[in-house]
């Protein structure tokens, strides 16, 4: 049987599987990020601040998308169950 809240919960699991990418590629790519400045500041090799300056752009944009798609699931919780959000 196909209601409304099969729908919404559908909605939701789509966008929290989508969002759960952005915050995990986040936190790996900024340990990533770390490691190639240490080893730029430790080598002074330049490919490792090339590295760092490509990856520090997708991390950059990984970070935004993780905001928006949080923001959109605040706004989910709101209007699919807004006895939830009273409570919480």
């Amino acid at each position: 049987m196909l209601d409304s809240l099969l729908f919404s919960r559908i909605q939701f699991g789509a966008n929290i599987s989508f969002h759960i990418l952005f915050p995990t590629i986040s936190i790996a790519l900024g340990w990533f990020l770390l490691f190639f400045k240490i080893q730029f500041n430790r080598t002074g090799l330049e490919y490792w601040q090339e590295a760092y300056q490509f990856w520090v752009k997708i991390f950059a944009l990984t970070f935004a998308l993780g905001v928006v798609s949080g923001i959109t699931m605040s706004f989910q919780f709101g209007t699919n169950w807004p006895g939830y959000m009273e409570t919480v």
